[in-house]
């Protein structure tokens, strides 16, 4: 398969092989978060924006690289989207750490 430009709309398919996310957790994210929605055309077939690219990757990010779970990272979508102050991220890992160390001590006694 060619690789297509980069703002070029993309299919769950296409979304699915370039981020390594499984098409069903794509269609599960589209009920999760209100800033995924993809457009539908005819047959209901999904077509990926480049800003729904980006939001697919940052909210993979979120989720397999740093820790947050799925209201985490509805929360921090929706703070952004009201305006409110940015989340201090290296606090929030310093704090995660701190928490899974005192729940190893806790289960090594």
């Amino acid at each position: 398969m060619s690789q297509k430009a980069a703002g070029a709309y993309r299919t769950i398919g296409e979304l699915s092989q370039e981020t390594g996310v499984a098409r069903h957790i794509l269609r599960y994210w589209e009920t999760r978060f209100v800033q995924l929605r993809p457009m539908t055309r005819a047959g209901r077939r999904r077509y990926y924006r480049p800003e729904d690219v980006a939001l697919v990757r940052r909210i993979h990010g979120l989720l397999v690289h740093d820790g947050y779970t799925i209201r985490g990272v509805q929360a921090l979508l929706a703070s952004e989207a009201v305006g409110a102050p940015s989340v201090d991220v290296s606090a929030l890992r310093r704090i995660r750490d701190g928490l899974a160390q005192a729940l190893a001590a806790a289960e090594s006694r």
